[in-house]
Formats: C-alpha cells, sequence, structure tokens
C-alpha cells in the first residue's frame, strides 16, 4: 500500500508492525530516541570567541526529528528534552559561562533552546504533507524550521537574554551578529547533507515493502 501524503515517516514504518500496541511502542521509542540524540548533539559543540551561542548539532537533529516524527510527537520529543534540562539532567551544552538546569532558558541561548518545540512541530507539519519525500522540498522544509529558530533566538538573545553579570540584553543589531551570521553557512551546509536523509529513508522503506 502507497503511504498516504499524510503519513509521516514513523506512522509509515510503525504501520506495518502490526498490533496497536507495537505501533504505539514504536513510536514512543523513536521519540525517546529523537530526545536522548538531541541531547547527545549538544555535547558536540564548539565554543566560538566571539559569541556565548556555541555550534551545536542540535538544530540538525531537531529538524530530522520533525521530518521522522511528524508535528506532535516532534514537537513532543523536544518538550521532553527540555523538561529534562529543566529538572536538572545535563542535557543542554557544557559551558563554563552559560547557566545550568532551568535558567539555561533565561540565559542568551535561551530562544534557541525553548524555539525546538516549534521548530519540530513546523517541520513536522510541513512533512506530513509529503513535503520530506524529495530532496528539495526536504531542504526546504528543515529550513522553514531552522528560521524559527533563529528568529526566536535572536529575539531572546537580543531584547530579552542577559549575560552572566546580569547587564542588559545586546539589541537586535548585535543578536544578529553573535546569534546568527556566523552560523548560517555552517547550518546550511548541515541541512543541505541532511535533508538527503527523509527521502533516503522513504526509498527503503518503499523497497522494503
Amino acid at each position: 500500500m502507497t503511504a498516504s501524503p499524510w503519513t509521516t515517516f514513523v506512522d509509515a514504518l510503525a504501520s506495518r508492525r502490526g498490533s496497536l500496541e507495537t505501533t504505539r511502542a514504536i513510536k514512543i521509542a523513536l521519540l525517546l530516541f529523537i530526545t536522548a540524540l538531541t541531547a547527545a548533539s549538544a555535547q558536540v559543540s564548539i565554543v566560538l570567541p566571539f559569541t556565548q551561542v556555541p555550534l551545536t548539532l542540535q538544530p540538525m537533529i531537531v529538524l530530522l526529528g520533525g521530518l521522522a516524527l511528524g508535528s506532535r510527537l516532534g514537537a513532543s520529543s523536544q518538550v521532553l528534552y527540555l523538561a529534562a534540562g529543566i529538572v536538572g539532567l545535563p542535557v543542554f551544552a557544557a559551558s563554563a559561562t552559560l547557566p545550568p538546569g532551568p535558567l539555561r532558558l533565561l540565559g542568551p541561548t535561551g530562544g534557541y533552546l525553548m524555539a525546538y518545540p516549534l521548530a519540530a512541530f513546523v517541520t513536522g507539519y510541513l512533512a506530513e504533507r509529503g513535503l520530506d519525500r524529495r530532496y528539495v522540498t526536504s531542504v526546504l522544509t528543515m529550513l522553514a524550521g531552522l528560521v524559527v529558530v533563529y528568529a526566536s533566538g535572536v529575539l531572546w538573545l537580543g531584547l530579552f537574554a542577559r549575560t552572566p553579570g546580569g547587564d542588559a540584553s545586546t539589541g537586535i543589531a548585535t543578536a544578529l551578529l553573535t546569534g546568527v551570521y556566523p552560523f548560517v553557512i555552517p547550518d546550511l551546509i548541515k541541512i543541505a547533507v541532511a535533508g538527503g536523509f527523509a527521502p533516503a529513508l522513504w526509498r527503503l522503506l518503499g523497497r522494503a515493502h
């Protein structure tokens, strides 16, 4: 049976495993896997000398999770990730300057982190409409989610975040200089590579049928 354009990859995969209980177990397992992968990717970070925003693999994982899981499960995986950080689990990027635990969401990177559920939702919503099955539309879908992350991150960094010393926020212009421009090229490269994952998985699933 051909997958409906409203079907996500995880729906199509789980539906082939038989019982309702098995389907639910597969979805929960993949949700938890994306949550754990988001946490693990935070530990692979590069600290840049001119900004408190580290370069990590997290945005790519968030967007791939949205592609695979769809809007609701993708967003849920990131809500669970943030909840783990809020209760004090070491899931945020290690940093000597950024605040730990729930205070991380109030710091310079808080806007990016808080955008993860919405970015996954947007990416998943578009994937549910079949845009994850071709390379070009898969890349565009991930770009839409990345715009959400950048927009939230810059607004928070420029208008609301405070430095560890408690100084006032930096303003939008400085936030763009320190929170967007250094990351655009690396993120575009990552999306150009990762954009092929979802179409490849769909092709493999079709061959396994």
